[in-house]
């Protein structure tokens, strides 16, 4: 029973994320004129559905996700439908297209700081203070020195500014190394000291334990609210700008990476955590999906947005038929990628 309610939830979840994310562009869309054959509601076969003015809508068989199918997106089917050229998605201008292509991922930032916000607002939000509050007998931090106390500087040359961003830094770090941390005590002096951790072994799989907890206060008042909401997601933010730069530099390699079975797997941890985690986990997954979305790779939108760029550089539209095939050469690509991952995936769970 428990599988199938994560299985239930991941789908859930996911789908949500990917509506919002496809209402985004289905309402821009509308609002400046282009022709919208479907939006759908799940993938596969159509179960259900029902038609207003030029659109269809419709729930589908599979759970997960949906899409937003616009003119422009394949020119035989514009013919063959006789649409108009004025409501196909090439023949509007720059601007237009760019509102369309960008308002998918932000649909998806506008959700994950409305779940943010609400978190905030009936549990509370963290301080988010990188202060460490308790330091463990024996542990490596002890011995480099580090307090309870310490409000945390720098970790490997990062400036820190919320305990995310110790988490964040030192999940990339290189721990076999050691990694400097620039720490200010209590008393208000400073120090510079290298942690070597612990390698131990958690669930069979090889650790590093440096022995630091952090225990955070909660904002009170409305003010708190908008803070944590502010706070939180600024730190998301800069958690994907981390995890892109270390994955082109090779700090990260793809076998660290999760795609849909290894989220499966946070999902039914996060439920056994509770509702607010199942809810902070849907924030952080919407605002990675925006995030990706938008960088400059054909297949994604902010591929889509950097043909626009390109357009307004060379001072005419590259012809949609070549856009088009290089949209669907990289997006047989990440397919593949994903496929790898997902092989990475189900091999941690054995």
């Amino acid at each position: 029973m428990s599988i199938i309610i994560n299985i239930i939830l991941f789908l859930v979840i996911l789908t949500i994320i990917v509506a919002f994310h496809e209402f985004g562009h289905f309402l821009f869309a509308k609002l400046t004129g282009v022709y919208v054959y479907e939006f759908a509601i799940g993938m596969g076969p159509k179960i259900c559905g029902f038609k207003k003015g030029e659109t269809e809508y419709t729930l589908r068989a599979i759970p997960i996700g949906g899409f937003c199918s616009l003119a422009g997106e394949d020119l035989d089917e514009d013919d063959s439908k006789k649409i108009p050229k004025n409501k196909r998605l090439q023949n509007k201008t720059a601007w237009q297209r760019f509102l369309i292509m960008v308002f998918g991922p932000l649909n998806n930032f506008i959700l994950a700081v409305a779940i943010l916000f609400l978190l905030a607002c009936i549990w509370g939000g963290n301080t988010m203070n990188p202060v460490i509050t308790e330091v463990e007998s024996g542990s490596a931090a002890e011995a480099s020195g580090i307090l309870a106390g310490d409000r945390v500087l720098k970790i490997d040359g990062n400036k820190i500014s919320t305990s995310d961003d110790i988490v964040l830094y030192l999940a990339v770090s290189k721990p076999e190394k050691g990694t400097t941390f620039n720490v200010e005590h209590k008393d208000g002096s400073k120090d510079t000291v290298k942690v070597k951790p612990k390698k131990v072994k958690v669930d069979g799989e090889t650790t590093y334990k440096y022995g630091i907890g952090m225990q955070q206060e909660k904002y009170k008042g409305i003010g708190g609210v908008f803070t944590y909401t502010f706070k939180k997601t600024v730190s998301i933010f800069k958690q994907m700008f981390v995890t892109v730069k270390y994955l082109v530099t090779g700090g990260i390699s793809l076998s660290q990476l999760s795609g849909p079975v290894g989220i499966y797997s946070i999902v039914g941890q996060t439920r056994s955590a509770g509702i607010a985690n199942v809810l902070y986990l849907m924030a952080f997954l919407s605002i990675n999906v925006g995030f990706i979305n938008l960088l400059p790779i054909p297949a994604f939108d902010g591929g889509h947005i950097l043909f626009i760029v390109i357009e307004l550089i060379k001072g005419s539209p590259v012809k949609p038929e070549i856009e088009n095939m290089i949209h669907t050469i990289f997006l047989f690509l990440l397919m593949l990628l994903m496929v790898v991952i997902t092989i990475n995936d189900v091999i941690k769970l054995f």
